[in-house]
């Protein structure tokens, strides 16, 4: 089973600052995680949906049945769309987390977060017009749009988006750091509420009515968890990093 020594998973510490592709992990054993790999192989959180409540159980089965077509979102829009989300959370292969169609539901039915900064427009603004600005970028690369342009590019392109590097005139006028912070907002708060992003991190699901019994004590596992199958202390090994 392989196992990241010495860092060397922490971008920082690598050569290239980039990160190695997630395929080291572990092949999932049990359960469906996005793309199949993880460092809970043997991890399904669906075996513990005889503890939750009905209605609980109902809400989180519905997450694992396919996704709908886009209703939000336009044919032009979608592809690029997909794109995106692929590129921000490195899923470049199957199974996927369906995170396009997820914010694409919530957005058709006015679904948000009550909330938005001051100097930005409603949220499907923000996403329509970030979606048109990843198009132009590519166009400007020689692409058709962004969904066609090469996996470095998109990269790049999403590379100088989260560093708040592109001008607003690209983006049709937005904040390009709070343009950022709101696409992820909704693209992380999608991708984990899926269990398979769930079985991913060992996270154990809802814990009602069942509840906690560990309530005190670091590293010590609730009945229904399992041990991981990387033993590398992340935080220990940042905090070695800096010193």
């Amino acid at each position: 089973m392989p196992e990241i020594r010495l860092g060397e998973h922490l971008p920082n510490l690598r050569a290239d600052h980039r990160p190695p592709h997630p395929s080291w992990l572990p092949r999932q054993r049990r359960g469906t995680t996005a793309q199949m790999i993880g460092r809970y192989p043997d991890y399904d959180v669906m075996e513990n949906a005889s503890s939750w409540d009905r209605a609980t159980r109902e809400v989180v089965e519905a997450r694992l049945r396919p996704p709908s077509r886009m209703r939000f979102f336009g044919p032009s829009e979608e592809p690029t769309m997909r794109a995106l989300c692929d590129t921000l959370l490195a899923q470049d292969r199957d199974p996927k987390v369906p995170v396009s169609e997820m914010v694409d539901s919530d957005l058709a039915e006015g679904k948000e977060d009550g909330f938005r900064y001051a100097d930005m427009p409603p949220d499907e603004t923000t996403w329509r017009l970030v979606l048109a600005g990843m198009d132009g970028l590519a166009r400007r690369a020689d692409w058709p749009d962004f969904a066609a342009a090469s996996e470095p590019l998109r990269e790049e392109v999403v590379g100088r988006f989260a560093a708040a590097e592109l001008a607003a005139e690209t983006l049709g006028g937005l904040n390009p750091e709070r343009a950022f912070l709101v696409c992820m907002r909704w693209v992380l708060s999608a991708f984990y509420s899926h269990p398979w992003a769930w079985n991913e991190i060992g996270f154990g699901g809802p814990a009602y009515p069942r509840g906690y019994m560990r309530m005190s004590g670091v590293g010590l596992l609730e009945p229904h968890e399992r041990p991981g199958a990387t033993s590398e202390d992340p935080v220990g090994l940042a905090r070695e990093w800096d010193e």
